[in-house]
């Protein structure tokens, strides 16, 4: 299970069931859980714990300290990663920092494709789809069942709320709200950020909302962005419609919980 020449230091933790590609290399303080394949030349530093039955292809960097001048080599790095993950050719992924809250965080069941970039004390949820050459800065959020179209950029501590979708180079600088879809809508220096374009309803459907929520959802995502309501105003008309459905509710606090502003 584990290539000749791979080299894999002796506090690591690698058990048996692990396959380890050829010229790949495992660090100090790196726990691997069953079933998971390591492809060929892959490097994976710790401190870092990984969970069970992931897959890393060829040529990623996994665990790499992180990218963030203010780092001085402080104990209080880690990346914690969960299991059933897909992770592609020439990814990275750093550790946390002191400052950030010491970790970098990815859940389970997320599909993340060739040369994206995951970096210092992010968070990123479950069930989750990073297309090609998607990139994070440091301390951004993306929740469950996000997609991030290829070449997204997210700017450093925005969130990315569950169920959006974001199109193909969109730059998101804000907060983008949970069930929307976002894309940079043209040339110009007014149109070269991410705006909201509808709702995700090709990802709702898919995870089987039922069309009554989807229906509130419309609503919901008219007064945030149709009706010509200022922020506080849209607020408390989504507080009249939260109690109608746990999906609107939700939306409603993640726009309140913003401190960056949401796309708009």
């Amino acid at each position: 299970m584990i290539h000749p020449t791979a080299i894999i230091h002796p506090e690591a933790h690698v058990p048996a069931e692990v396959e380890v590609g050829a010229y790949s290399v495992i660090g100090a303080h790196v726990r691997i859980g069953q079933g998971s394949r390591i492809g060929p030349h892959v490097v994976i530093q710790g401190p870092a714990v990984i969970g069970e039955r992931n897959r890393f292809f060829q040529f990623c960097s996994i665990g790499a300290d992180p990218q963030d001048k203010k780092y001085r080599g402080e104990p209080e790095s880690w990346l914690e990663i969960g299991s059933d993950n897909t992770v592609r050719e020439y990814v990275s992924i750093n550790r946390g920092t002191a400052g950030g809250g010491g970790k970098t965080v990815i859940g389970d069941h997320n599909w993340i494709m060739a040369g994206a970039h995951i970096a210092h004390d992010c968070r990123v949820g479950n069930h989750t789809v990073f297309a090609n050459h998607a990139t994070l800065a440091g301390h951004v959020s993306i929740e469950d069942y996000v997609t991030l179209g290829g070449l997204t950029g997210v700017h450093q501590f925005c969130r990315v709320g569950p169920y959006s979708f974001t199109a193909i180079s969109s730059v998101i600088v804000k907060d983008v709200p949970p069930y929307i879809r976002v894309a940079n809508k043209g040339k110009g220096k007014s149109n070269n950020t991410a705006r909201p374009t509808g709702l995700n309803l090709e990802g709702l459907q898919r995870a089987s909302f039922d069309p009554a929520t989807i229906k509130l959802l419309r609503r919901a995502y008219k007064i945030v962005y149709r009706d010509g309501l200022r922020l506080q105003q849209a607020l408390v008309e989504l507080e009249a419609l939260a109690p109608e459905s746990e999906a609107v509710d939700l939306l409603k606090t993640f726009i309140a919980a913003s401190e960056r502003g949401i796309v708009r």
